[in-house]
């Protein structure tokens, strides 16, 4: 695994220096060209993609850092500072895109007729190849190391792309009909710079808080789980990220009543391992859930409020069943739709059916989380 985020970590970085290398050479040609040709749109072109420059700068020191060994502070490594990485990436983009559209408008205010030569549409015209070309290899990358950093730089890029598009048409407008959309131009790139800075913010945001984890991965572990034959379910799964590609998690196995407690250890340590080997992500919990397998009264009373609970609409999923004959318990959770009007009438609802239908059995039933 440490190997495996080393060369991560080279990946990040060189493709770093490539985006550095191509934005400042691109920033240089078109600041040139906007001050030569009086054109704010391309000197804010230019000032853009310097922008971008200082954004792979911070992705690799971000990168750097993230990489560092965990220690007694911080235990589970540093792989978060990634994501603030992208925040500060984000709230450059956003600062860019302010002061472009601070400066467009006064060049609406107060216009100044622009200059194009051969040469400088020729600039403006490859630098729209070289942005395309940086933005699909960047966006590429980021989305193999699963870098949000770079992701988010490539789309930039990509943005860019068609941002110098824009600025191209309204110099060959001008060029050919003597019609001058410089500041307009200038405007619509400052609202898509803001735009992209935005979105680049909450996604960063909702890496720091900790959003759902998709659904693809958690399935797939859940399902690699089950592959063990004394494994009825794999419930509850929480996975904590720790950077990008370092989770930290916990999961609920449902198991046959009749296991015994070396049994149980011998199989959560398989899972444990079995799990870290193949994705990687460390099971520091693993709950149990027992089965009713030992008396068909009870595995007939599981079917049938199985059936009465999944019967509601909005409800997901129960599990976690388990019925003791001799105390007359019984418990298990429900997990309901997050999107039902009224969740709570809902639980109660089912609550007060299925004690209805077995009134001698005290009840503990929990509406469960949707993870």
């Amino acid at each position: 695994m440490a190997e495996n985020f080393q060369d991560r970590e080279k990946i990040i970085v060189r493709t770093s220096i490539i985006g550095i290398a191509v934005n400042m050479m691109l920033a240089a040609f078109k600041a040139a060209v906007g001050l030569l040709s009086n054109s704010i749109a391309v000197v804010l072109d230019a000032v853009n993609n310097l922008s971008d420059a200082l954004s792979s700068v911070i992705t690799i020191i971000g990168a750097k850092l993230a990489g560092k060994r965990a220690n007694s502070r911080h235990p589970f490594g540093h792989g978060r500072i990634e994501y603030i990485s992208a925040l500060l990436v984000s709230v450059i983009v956003l600062y860019a895109g302010f002061t472009s559209l601070a400066e467009s408008v006064k060049k609406i205010i107060h216009p100044e007729v622009p200059d194009y030569s051969t040469v400088s549409l020729v600039i403006i015209a490859s630098a729209v190849v070289a942005k395309l070309l940086l933005g699909r290899y960047v966006k590429g990358v980021g989305k193999k190391v699963n870098s949000a950093s770079l992701v988010a730089s490539g789309a930039d890029a990509l943005n860019d792309a068609i941002i110098s598009l824009s600025v191209l048409a309204s110099a060959l407008v001008y060029t050919f009909f003597g019609i001058s959309l410089e500041a307009y131009v200038g405007v619509l790139i400052a609202v898509m710079i803001i735009k992209a800075g935005f979105e680049m913010v909450m996604d960063s945001v909702d890496d720091i808080l900790g959003k759902r984890t998709e659904n693809e991965l958690t399935s797939e572990i859940k399902k690699f789980i089950c592959r063990e034959p004394d494994i009825y379910g794999a419930f509850d799964l929480i996975l904590h990220s720790y950077g990008p590609d370092r989770y930290v998690g916990s999961v609920h196995i449902e198991v046959p009543d009749t296991m015994t407690v070396d049994e149980l250890d011998q199989l959560e340590r398989k899972v444990a391992g079995d799990v870290y080997q193949e994705f990687g992500i460390i099971l520091t919990g693993i709950g149990i859930y027992s089965h009713n397998t030992k008396d068909d009264e009870l595995r007939q009373m599981r079917s049938d409020i199985s059936r009465s609970v999944m019967s509601h609409e909005g409800v997901h999923q129960i599990h976690g069943f388990f019925a003791d004959k001799v105390n007359k318990t019984c418990s298990f959770d429900v997990i309901i739709d997050y999107d039902l009007k009224d969740r709570d009438a809902k639980f109660s609802k089912l609550c007060d059916e299925i004690k209805a239908k077995y009134p001698e059995y005290i009840f503990n039933i929990t509406m469960d989380i949707d993870i």
